[in-house]
């Protein structure tokens, strides 16, 4: 007898299975084999957990192409300050873009990229004294960008071919730019307060409420697209865009548009509750379809996802 009073169960009596009956949820016949090319990196794979998710987003986005369904990105400002917008382009040009979506971060990023050729401030560096936020050209082309009837996403699409950037500046890098000039919809769907240029002198609250209101009724009109066969990825973004996703989902239903049997994606490096809801889960409640979840750096799963898609045509 051991100091505690308590002996250790006996497992002499304990009734075993063959592990033929038992069975296995991983078999050999899963596993992956060893590299040989990038055209075969992706049949390559396990054919378990993330490595099928992976698989299947890419089957979804080749099958909506080919069958002109609806493909749109939804993006997070971490996605375009990891220099991924020329990949996104390249997409975009190859058939695998029908829209973006962007946070108003997002929005702002590619907004200095196209203007300065550089954007994401030292934030620790200039909060301190409260110079944080506070760039004159971002603040003020953007809210001066802001046109009555046209939503965000075009007003500053269109600013970049107006004369309003510098000789420093990228709008080649640009997907705001780019967009528009290809006719792809841009929606930039904003809270209040969350950006910088909605502390500039030259903010007009009206307009840039209207204004994004107009992108998320244009949103919408996006959405019931993705009806039988099309995506829907979330990159980057925790919080907005899954609850403008969900919302709008909700609304084209109501308007009796049937939106289902599509496929969702979210790409980040945590799985936050918003997107795993709003995203992956809840769109496919009683509606068919599949959400995926794919964990890792932008920088590296969206170039992947890319070649995979390049390499596959």
């Amino acid at each position: 007898m051991n100091r505690y009073g308590v002996d250790p169960i006996d497992f002499t009596g304990l009734h075993t299975i063959p592990i033929a009956e038992r069975g296995g949820k991983v078999k050999v016949a899963d596993f992956a084999t060893p590299h040989k090319n990038f055209a075969t990196f992706l049949d390559s794979l396990p054919k378990i957990l993330a490595a099928d998710s992976l698989r299947a987003i890419v089957t979804a986005l080749r099958a909506a192409r080919d069958n002109k369904r609806a493909i749109i990105w939804g993006l997070g400002g971490h996605v375009i300050k990891c220099g991924l917008a020329p990949v996104l382009i390249d997409l975009m040009d190859r058939g695998y873009v029908t829209a973006f979506a962007m946070n108003g971060s997002a929005a702002i990023h590619d907004y200095e990229i196209a203007i300065a050729g550089q954007t994401s401030e030292d934030v620790e560096a200039v909060l301190p004294d409260g110079r944080f936020g506070v760039a004159e050209e971002t603040g003020r082309q953007m809210n001066e960008a802001i046109r009555d009837s046209i939503g965000l996403g075009e007003a500053f699409g269109n600013a970049m071919g107006s004369g309003m950037g510098s000789s420093t500046g990228l709008p080649a890098a640009s997907i705001l730019r780019a967009a528009y000039d290809a006719k792809i919809p841009v929606t930039v769907h904003v809270a209040i307060g969350t950006d910088t240029p909605h502390t500039h002198p030259a903010i007009n609250p009206a307009k840039l409420g209207a204004a994004s209101h107009y992108d998320f009724r244009l949103f919408c009109a996006l959405v019931k697209d993705l009806n039988e066969g099309g995506v829907y990825l979330n990159v980057g973004s925790a919080v907005i865009l899954p609850e403008v996703f969900l919302k709008a989902l909700s609304s084209v239903r109501n308007l009796g548009h049937p939106v289902a049997n599509f496929t969702t994606a979210n790409f980040d490096f945590f799985q936050h509750y918003r997107p795993r809801a709003n995203v992956i889960q809840r769109p496919h409640t009683n509606a068919g379809g599949a959400g995926h979840a794919i964990t890792g750096h932008h920088e590296i799963m969206i170039p992947l996802l890319a070649a995979l898609l390049i390499e596959s045509e």
